[in-house]
């Protein structure tokens, strides 16, 4: 694994990125602007990890002062084919993000060079095994949009601004820490912007400290998985956790869909400033519930998802889908206005038999009745609920509800489900609550105890989820704890009588007071 950032530069890194964006916002929308800083600094990333893999090359052959940015297009060329078989791309040195901003300030059609940059970078895979993968990436980063500035002159003046502000971060050296860096430096403006866009980033971005804890679950004690898979992968962080929690070259692969298409090309993107390469990734664009991408890769040993909860899908009006063998099983198909349980039973369908699935479901899906309580008959009754966790309430953006963890397995030791209440494990960070270290440890040790535990887990069997009508809510196995003070009613209520008594005096002294004033009246 790469080496982790200390803490400082860390704070440093944050620090420069949240200036830039607010230099740079003006008047663009800051979730729109986002795709412009992301696009930029996946620009940065991708020149310097070419420039640094041709250069290590050069340098192990006896060329200690070659340095592939100097060269001339034309005497580039040599290495092309060999480079995008090993990187998935290919940009010649003239097109390079550190020599594209050396001319910027003097480049009146700045906006026409990074339009025809971006191009042959896309183009440079185009016949290659990594075209998928590069595909579109540049789309939403658009020079010519009027919300860079209503003249080519003002676009361009922006531009130049977004291509300093980008180069000037605080990256270090890239074979030294960089690719850690960068990562970290792309995590931060998702988190960023997702906070300041309210539900819209929250539709596609999970709070780092929730993606680990899904990981942990999901790697169930292994040191390595081999395919990893999101069905609605958003912007990746969930899938990369698994880098971080086993170590990449510990992950077999990494496959996941996401319906919209800008985040999408943010998963895509995220991939690579995550170093991970073109062939140990595979993301596809597409409704995973109606048209699923990866058949030929399924099943899958790791699945982490936070699908979006409570949308629409086609569900029984599309009459072939109860035929489909991920959903027939059930009987039944979930509500065409609640896909939850679609994802989870495609997510059960996919997992391998020896796997681990954990899910974040909005807490409706544990309780309620109709097709939601025949799918959870299903899922009880075939013994493939493996835990449940109730989290704290506002972990997510965009919303402050409490949701909950559901742990699928195959091949369970038991017939029960561990319930898990984790409603308090959090701390107070700005204006959501996190889950810090100490409190990620003890979710992931009551999980690993699998035992009672007095008003925080519950081991429940099978059988008695279905006298309780298939109902899978922590609340409705694990007692809270009560709070409140123990009041000790012989004391209170001798403490009353002693009140009364006094009571009586002091009215007994008033009425004497009274008494005496009146006479002096008279």
């Amino acid at each position: 694994m790469a080496p982790t950032t200390s803490e400082s530069q860390r704070a440093e890194l944050h620090k420069t990125i949240w200036r830039i964006a607010n230099d740079l916002r003006g008047s663009v929308d800051g979730w729109d602007f986002k795709t412009y800083v992301l696009g930029m600094l996946f620009y940065r990333f991708i020149s310097e990890n070419l420039t640094a893999y041709i250069n290590k090359g050069e340098h192990e052959a006896g060329y200690p002062d070659f340095d592939y940015a100097d060269l001339l297009d034309s005497e580039a060329e040599f290495g092309r084919r060999e480079t995008v078989a090993e990187k998935g791309f290919y940009i010649v040195p003239s097109e390079l993000f550190e020599n594209v901003r050396e001319r910027a300030p003097r480049d009146p059609n700045l906006n026409e060079t990074l339009e025809r940059v971006f191009k042959n970078i896309e183009g440079s895979a185009v016949n290659t095994d990594s075209e998928d993968d590069l595909k579109g990436l540049f789309d939403d980063l658009d020079v010519n949009s009027s919300k860079l500035g209503n003249t080519v002159a003002k676009r361009n003046e922006k531009l130049v601004k977004l291509l300093d502000a980008i180069g000037e971060l605080p990256l270090g050296n890239f074979e030294d820490n960089s690719i850690d860096l960068f990562g970290d430096a792309y995590e931060y403006l998702m988190q960023m912007y997702a906070s300041q866009a309210g539900k819209s980033g929250g539709e596609y971005y999970t709070p780092q400290e929730v993606s680990e804890v899904l990981a942990k679950i999901a790697v169930n004690g292994r040191t390595r998985v081999n395919k990893v898979y999101d069905p609605a992968a958003g912007s990746g962080s969930l899938l990369l956790k698994f880098a971080k929690v086993l170590g990449h070259e510990n992950v077999g692969g990494f496959y996941g869909q996401e319906i919209n298409l800008t985040t999408y090309n943010l998963a895509r993107i995220n991939m690579f400033l995550h170093d991970v390469n073109y062939e140990k990734f595979d993301l596809a664009h597409g409704d995973t519930l109606t048209d699923p991408m990866h058949w030929d890769d399924e099943p899958f040993e790791a699945i982490v998802s936070n699908p979006p909860y409570s949308t629409k899908w086609e569900g029984d009006a599309n009459p072939l889908l109860i035929n489909d063998e991920r959903f027939a099983p059930a009987g039944v198909l979930a509500p065409k206005s609640k896909a939850d349980l679609a994802f989870t039973m495609h997510i059960l369908s996919w997992l391998a038999v020896n796997g681990t699935a954990a899910i974040v479901e909005f807490p409706g899906v544990l309780y309620r009745g109709g097709a939601e309580r025949k799918i959870r008959k299903y899922l009880i009754d075939n013994n493939y609920v493996d835990a449940v966790i109730q989290l704290p309430p506002d972990l997510f953006f965009g919303t402050t509800i409490a949701t909950c963890i559901i742990v699928l397995k195959k091949s369970k030791t038991d017939n029960a489900v561990l319930f898990v209440n984790a409603s308090a494990e959090f701390k107070r960070s700005g204006n959501k609550n996190k889950l810090a270290p100490e409190n990620q440890e003890r979710i992931l040790g009551l999980l690993g105890g699998r035992s009672d535990v007095d008003h925080l887990a519950k081991l429940v069997p099978n059988e008695e989820i279905a006298a309780n009508d298939y109902n899978i809510a922590v609340s409705s196995y694990v007692e809270a704890e009560d709070t409140r003070e123990a009041i000790d009613i012989t004391e209170l209520n001798a403490e009353i009588a002693r009140i009364v008594a006094r009571q009586a005096e002091l009215r007994t002294s008033i009425d004497e007071i009274v008494a005496d004033l009146e006479g002096q009246k008279s």
